[in-house]
Order: C-alpha cells, then structure tokens, then sequence
C-alpha cells in the first residue's frame, strides 16, 4: 500500500505486527566534514542553515569525532573521509541507505539503495566509489541505484521508516516528489507508505518525525502541511508519543534516532530543549536519551539523525 488516506493507512498499519526485520541498525556509518562550509544551493530551500559566517570547520570535525566515539560504543560505527567538493556529506543519510531482505523477498541479499538528489552539489555524494565498494564488494548488498533517474528522493532524509512494521512516512517537498516516494517505497520494499506533503519551510521529514525502534514516536505538528496527518501518526504510536512544541521543533528534538531498543540520540540542544514531560514519556517507553555537542554541524541545517547513515 502506498497512499495519501490516512484512515486506511492507519487502519492496515494497526494489523501489522513487528515482524518485518529488526528494528533497529546493527551498525551505522558517518563521512566526516572536510571542507564544511555553506552549500548555497541547499540553503536555497533549508531554512534551518546558518549564515556562511558561523560555519566553523574545526568544531565541526570535533563534534563529529565526538559523535563517533560515542556511538562506537553502541554499535559498530564506519567513518568515511570527507571531501570539500561536497560540503554537505556530512549528512549521508539522504544518499545511502540500507534494508534487509524480508521473508516475501525473492532476492535474499540486503540492498544499499542509493538516492536521487535535488541539488547537484548534493549529487556529485552519490558518485562515491569508495562508498558503494564498501557495501558491494565488503558487506555483499546489492545495489539500487536511483541517483540517475529524474525524481528527487533524499531516502531517510524524506522517508522514516519503521523497520519492524515495514512502514513509511514520506512527506513530499522539492526533495521528493510523489514519483520519487514511490521508488523509495518499492527499493525499502516496504508494506505501506504513507504520503503526505510536508509544511512550507521544512525539506525533510526526519527534522519533524522520529520513529523510535518501532514502539514511540517524536511528531512535530508545525512540519506538515495538515495537522491530520500529524495526529494519524500520534495515534499510531500512542501513548508513547512526544508532541513536540515549536521550541523543541526548532531545536531538531523531531531529528532524533534510535539505534538500540534501550536509547534514543539528539544533539546536546535537542535534549536541553526537551520538555521534563517528554523526557518521561520517551523513559515510559523504555529510552534513555544520549546527548551529543553538535552546534556547529547544526549550522549546515541538520542534527544528530542527519548525520548517521544506518546499517541493516
């Protein structure tokens, strides 16, 4: 099922069980800010980029050193190099991407899908040799390739998935259009997606959406064009729902991720934004929230999420 009704969706999402794969990453990939500067042409549709002047290349590899240290103590964490043709690699969620084959699968290798940018500065990341050698020829996925096709599709930059449902929730902006959700639904190969169009302003949907290992959710209402369809997710994942105000919404709580069952990530801003209420609706759900520094890798109009790439 792929569509735009949120009552039938949500009617067929409710008979699924958590049986479509693990919930969570078994390991996780960065690519390090080299060159971390302003992309102009991002900037043209991401409100939340800074001004050029308060980029600052050091700080930002020493948050992402940061960032890498402590999630390696998680899980195992790849780091790829960075390079200064492509300032915004430092977010390569919306260009690789990862699904294992589920039990209707007919070909039993997992796929590295590789995603369709909208702007060319973004596009010159897809052409990564290092990078896809490392999940074909290493790890033996199979690769799905979608950067050469005309319709932008920024993968979990414009898709969150809920990995043991098999669902998805893609909002459309100018970074995936309705053709593009429809690849992504069929490269995850998921059981249904949900689409809607994102608020005016926002450009992807994991800055206003988290899925939390299956079981919680982070919404921000202020994301999406139609409150609906804001509320149709809450009740999905109800009671376990953070309801973000347009403080935490601002300060990228919606841009938050789980890599185990027991911990969910944001920056160190997120989680001093997050409500004492919402802290203890994400410890009724069993998370523990992990903070990490990451100030000056948010000036390039991302967070925490942005910057791991999942390995399933």
């Amino acid at each position: 099922m792929i569509t735009r009704d949120t009552d039938a969706f949500l009617a067929f999402a409710r008979t699924l069980a958590p049986d479509f794969g693990a919930a969570t990453a078994r390991g996780v990939f960065l690519v390090a800010p080299e060159g971390f500067a302003l992309a102009t042409e991002s900037a043209a549709d991401n409100r939340y980029m800074a001004d050029a002047s308060a980029f600052d290349p050091a700080a930002a590899l020493r948050e992402h050193h940061a960032l890498q240290l402590a999630l390696s103590r998680v899980l195992p964490t790849v780091s790829f190099a960075g390079d200064p043709a492509t300032p915004d690699a430092v977010f390569p969620n919306n260009v690789f991407a990862t699904a294992r084959p589920h039990p209707r699968d007919a070909d039993p290798a997992p796929r590295a899908i590789i995603g369709r940018m909208r702007h060319p500065v973004r596009q010159r990341e897809a052409a990564r040799t290092d990078i896809r050698a490392f999940f074909r020829d290493v790890l033996g996925y199979r690769e799905v390739d979608l950067s050469t096709q005309p319709h932008p599709c920024e993968l979990t930059g414009a898709l969150v998935i809920d990995r043991g449902r098999g669902l998805g929730f893609c909002g459309l902006s100018e970074r995936c259009d309705e053709a593009g959700a429809r690849l992504l639904h069929e490269a995850f190969g998921l059981r249904a997606t949900l689409l809607f169009d994102l608020a005016p302003g926002e450009y992807h949907t994991n800055v206003v959406l988290a899925v939390l290992a299956g079981r919680a959710a982070i919404v921000c209402p202020g994301g999406f064009a139609n409150a609906a369809v804001a509320q149709a997710i809450e009740a999905l994942y109800a009671p376990h729902v953070v309801r973000c105000s347009p403080a935490e919404h601002a300060a990228f709580v919606g841009n938050a991720i789980a890599l185990s069952s027991d911990r969910v990530w944001m920056s160190a801003r997120a989680a001093a934004a997050l409500g004492d209420a919402h802290r203890a609706t994400l410890e009724a759900a069993g998370f523990a929230v992990e903070a990490v520094p990451m100030a000056a890798i948010e000036a390039a109009g991302g967070s925490l999420r942005c910057c791991v790439g999942e390995i399933f």
